[in-house]
């Protein structure tokens, strides 16, 4: 494993040298703030500014959510053992969905319904019907990544819930971590799910790198001039389009021919790597036309069915 999460009787130990951590955990409430706001920002004379504005309804519904229906502590991950613990311990292969995720997608649902478009209310509308069994194969087959089986505009929707439900879920764990290699690092140590974009820090952090969970919202080290999904380190190319996408590249990979956008704190302090990934999409347009494919994902851009 190359970054575990520590237990209880651990922590205090690691804590006695200092060193920078290889796991940050989000302040929930902060990050939906942060990132409703930067969604507006962008959207100001954007070409996707109905889109952006809409994934900024979305961050908005989650945080009300999170404030005013939080999941109740759940008794599994109080039992968890250091071993387990060590071993990706909410990895969307294993872990048990508790129900209430789908409570969730309902609340959330109804939120969004009043200002839907025709087009979205329509998908609202079937998300609604939908059987208990119906909901729960669709999340199967998303956090599967099986895209081709389920319909980007269902996809939104039921990643935004599942990934509210997996964020507090995370909020329940030891929130300390051990990096112990530099090897398998290209999904979250915590949930297993790809990345959407690196970071790179500024302050306490200041240079680090760290790739941010599509789904958890957790982030982890890796080293720089690094690729994040094969991890060679030659045949790294940097590509942006203009001043303010200088801010924000495209890390490709010659070896295993992907890219994954990286994001600089001390060039935007304000950027917000969902957000700001999604902005971006002329980028990826620009990748995919010199071959590349996205090694990541954009809980708003999922494949067309």
């Amino acid at each position: 494993m190359s970054i575990r999460i520590l237990p209880e009787n651990e922590i205090k130990q690691a804590a006695a040298s200092y060193t920078a951590p290889p796991l940050l955990f989000s302040s929930p409430k902060n990050l939906y703030q942060r990132r409703a706001a930067r969604l507006r920002e962008l959207a100001q004379d954007h070409p996707l500014a109905d889109y952006l504005l809409f994934a900024a309804a979305i961050a908005d519904a989650q945080l009300e959510l999170l404030e005013n229906m939080p999941i109740p502590q759940d008794p599994r991950l109080q039992a968890l053992s250091g071993e387990q613990l060590a071993n990706k311990p909410l990895d969307v292969k294993n872990w048990q969905r508790d129900p209430i995720w789908r409570k969730l997608l309902t609340a959330l649902l109804e939120k969004l319904k009043p200002s839907a478009n025709d087009q979205i209310l329509t998908t609202i509308e079937w998300l609604e019907k939908a059987a208990d069994s119906e909901l729960e194969e669709l999340a199967d087959n998303i956090l599967a990544q099986e895209f081709a089986t389920i319909s980007s505009d269902k996809a939104v929707f039921v990643w935004a819930a599942l990934s509210l439900y997996w964020l507090q879920l995370v909020q329940q764990i030891p929130h300390n971590a051990k990096q112990e290699s530099t090897e398998n690092l290209h999904c979250c140590p915590v949930c297993n799910t790809a990345p959407t974009a690196s970071l790179v820090h500024f302050g306490s952090q200041q240079g680090l790198r760290y790739l941010h969970c599509a789904l958890c919202e957790s982030e982890w080290n890796m080293v720089r001039s690094q690729c994040s999904n094969c991890g060679q380190n030659k045949e790294l190319d940097y590509w942006s389009i203009d001043d303010y996408m200088a801010a924000i590249r495209s890390e490709s990979c010659g070896s295993c021919k992907s890219y994954l956008k990286i994001m600089f704190q001390e060039k935007e302090p304000k950027v917000e790597v969902i957000a700001d990934d999604l902005a971006s999409l002329f980028l990826d347009m620009e990748m995919e036309e010199k071959g590349f494919m996205k090694s990541g994902l954009n809980p708003f851009i999922f494949p067309a069915e």
